[in-house]
């Protein structure tokens, strides 16, 4: 009896919260009229999006009660609330496939005291559907909290989430170990990657509902494979190897710096666990990226003189003296399935010439544009406020910024859609700590529009959340294997150790590394 009160207690609470939460408005009669449009949050105002897009659920600052009239061909959609609106998803999507290719007048409604206002309507321009699922990982934005953390899948015509793997969610020191690099071939989660590193370390290779765990561990090799490009046509995959380190500043408009003391390319042939060295130089190599062809690579490399020849035991104090000295070119080599054989590597941007620095390109589904971020200096461009997003216009063989979709703030770690419209991209501009999804429009004309926040049922959500958005990648089908067979492969198997098929990389007879330069 004497839990009656506190069950009681919880009942009547959910009773009035559900009660707040479903309070509803009608269209007000009479008004009176703004000549501004309304201070909104999520900003959804004046945006292009896709036909298939959850509903855009909005806060209204100030208000004190909230209607919303959603206008296009055929019927009127109407949203109201407290201080912010929950559109219903069936209404919406069928809003949106009716205004496909058209635009929607966005009125918004609010109350201050006793009094309505009407606001300066704004528009939302219905254009191609966007794949239907985004994959990310959710962690702590100082990356050293990497305990418990989880790559999650999201599906962008609702609000549904569900862990694709969750790394430990008890916390249990035996159990320690960080998830990253989720990867897919050609948008499908048919072919599926990702790495765990520290316990139970390995590649975890998704093939439909099943799934194993390699190892790609060899003297020849500098460290475990990261950044994954899978090549579009064949069961192969194109790694850098990094011997990464990060430090903090305390002074600085950037928290964190991530380097690489060292960083080659390899090759895994997934058909028969077989690795090899692609480049191993005394440049520094990394984010590789195919073709949709597959006929070429692109990755970036930067040359470091500073630390040319210096033993590795100080090649980190050099590294981080010298971190703003550091720049990457964008770097291309054409490739022969064939022959499975590269072309020398060549210069296709040479960002370091001018004091920049480039990362992470990605080449547009029909082959014309290499979207990448640039930066002051550095590769790790998540946490350099100067990163924006660029294209080079491999036709034309011009680049230029995203200038409608960047920020003042970080603008990185991007991914086309499979039609070539969209990009999905993080950014740090809500509040400069933490990175979220948006999501820009990429017309035919290769110019891109005003990007827009990830919608949220809730759209306090991103406000509330502690956690940051971190590699999101796009894909048409939701990933097969279960969350569980994945915690067992992890958990209770050791993994395939790759065999090397390469050159070796140290000299047999005087034990030096064997590295070629090239120019």
């Amino acid at each position: 009896m004497k839990h009656i009160p506190y069950i009681l207690y919880i009942v009547l609470t959910a009773a009035i919260l559900t009660a707040c939460k479903q309070k509803t408005f009608d269209v007000p009669a009479t008004y009176e009229e703004k000549t501004e449009q309304a201070n909104i949050y999520p900003d959804y105002k004046d945006i292009v999006i896709p036909e298939n897009i959850a509903p855009l659920n909005f806060m209204a600052e100030g208000a004190q009660a909230l209607v919303v009239t959603f206008e296009g061909k055929g019927t009127m959609l109407t949203a109201s609330g407290i201080d912010r609106i929950d559109v219903d998803t069936t209404e919406w999507r069928a809003l949106l496939k009716e205004n496909a290719g058209g635009a929607l007048k966005v009125t918004v409604y609010t109350m201050d005291g006793e009094q309505w206002f009407r606001h300066a309507p704004h528009t939302i321009t219905v254009a191609e559907p966007i794949d239907p699922y985004l994959s990310y990982r959710l962690i702590e934005p100082g990356y050293e909290l990497y305990r418990q953390l989880g790559i999650y899948q999201r599906c962008l015509e609702n609000f549904t989430q569900k862990p694709i793997y969750e790394n430990n969610r008890l916390y249990e020191e035996e159990n320690n170990h960080c998830i990253n690099c989720h990867n897919f071939q050609n948008y499908s989660t048919d072919r599926m990657l990702f790495h765990v590193r520290a316990n139970h370390g390995g590649t975890i290779m998704i093939e439909g509902d099943k799934a194993r765990k390699i190892q790609i561990k060899n003297p020849n090799i500098l460290a475990a494979g990261v950044y994954p490009s899978w090549h579009p046509k064949k069961n192969m995959v194109c790694f850098s190897t990094n011997k990464t380190g990060q430090t903090f500043h305390m002074y600085h408009a950037e928290k964190i710096e991530v380097v690489d003391t060292d960083s080659d390319l390899l090759l895994y042939y997934a058909d028969k666990n077989e690795v090899k060295n692609l480049l191993s130089t005394e440049y520094f190599e990394t984010f590789p990226c195919w073709t949709p062809e597959g006929d070429a690579l692109y990755f970036c490399a930067a040359y470091i003189p500073q630390v040319i020849g210096i033993p590795d035991s100080l090649r980190a104090v050099g590294i981080t003296a010298n971190y703003e000295k550091i720049h990457y070119n964008l770097m291309r080599m054409s490739y022969d399935a064939e022959r499975d054989s590269f072309s020398t590597p060549e210069v296709v941007l040479d960002a370091a010439s001018a004091g920049k620095s480039v990362t992470f390109p990605r080449v547009s589904p029909d082959g014309r544009y290499v979207l990448y971020a640039e930066g002051d200096y550095g590769q790790f461009h998540i946490w350099h406020k100067s990163s924006d997003l660029w294209v080079k216009d491999l036709q034309n063989d011009t680049c230029y910024a995203l200038t409608e979709a960047n920020s003042n703030d970080v603008d990185s770690y991007h991914t086309w859609s499979s039609n070539g419209r969209w990009i999905v991209f993080s950014t740090r501009r809500m509040d400069g700590n933490y990175t979220r999804p948006f999501i820009a429009y990429f017309d035919k004309q290769g110019k891109a529009h005003k990007a827009f926040c990830l919608p949220q049922r809730d759209p306090e959500h991103n406000i509330l959340l502690l956690k940051s958005y971190n590699v999101p990648e796009l894909s048409k089908n939701a990933v097969q294997v279960s969350e569980q067979t994945l915690r067992d492969i992890i958990y209770h198997t050791d993994g395939d150790t790759a065999t090397y098929v390469g050159e070796p990389r140290t000299d047999a007879l005087t034990g030096a590394t064997k590295r070629t330069e090239y120019k």
